[in-house]
């Protein structure tokens, strides 16, 4: 995983070819105007989720995996409590693997909690299982989607 600002998203254009695309779009689209819903970047290999929602609290937010993207997580507005625990720790997958939807859902509890203030961000790998929305109160964030293979 990764967390930092925004301001410091150049440091991982290297990293991944999507994080540069990812990044630029992140800093550069007007939100409000696109509204909720998916945005397209670069098809499949490269969208985002703009989200306006209402936060879980830790005991309602469920962790989850994904295996064919990677998610960076952006708060917009509010503040967005994230939990977090690594893959290897997860062995009770509540209902498999959806591969239509890339996720698998979580019982165990998250054991390291972030919070997302605007302009900051996650970046989290498919080792990265998380848990967003922990926190309370409403938050407008972005989610964009990287295919792993790209």
């Amino acid at each position: 995983m990764i967390f930092d600002k925004l301001g410091n998203a150049k440091r991982y254009f290297d990293l991944h070819p999507g994080f540069q695309p990812a990044f630029e779009f992140l800093t550069t689209a007007n939100f409000k105007e696109l509204g909720e819903g998916r945005q397209e970047i670069d098809g499949d290999r490269l969208y985002a989720l703009v989200q306006n929602k209402e936060g879980k609290g830790k005991d309602g937010a469920k962790l989850e995996a994904h295996r064919k993207y990677l998610d960076i997580q952006v708060c917009l507005e509010g503040s967005d409590c994230l939990g977090w625990k690594d893959l290897a720790l997860c062995q009770d997958a509540s209902q498999g693997y959806n591969a239509e939807k890339d996720i698998e859902f979580f019982d165990t509890p998250s054991e390291t909690y972030i919070d997302l203030l605007p302009q900051s961000f996650a970046v989290l790998y498919p080792e990265d299982v998380h848990a967003p929305l922990a926190g309370s109160g409403k938050v407008f964030k972005v989610v964009v989607k990287i295919a792993l293979d790209w």
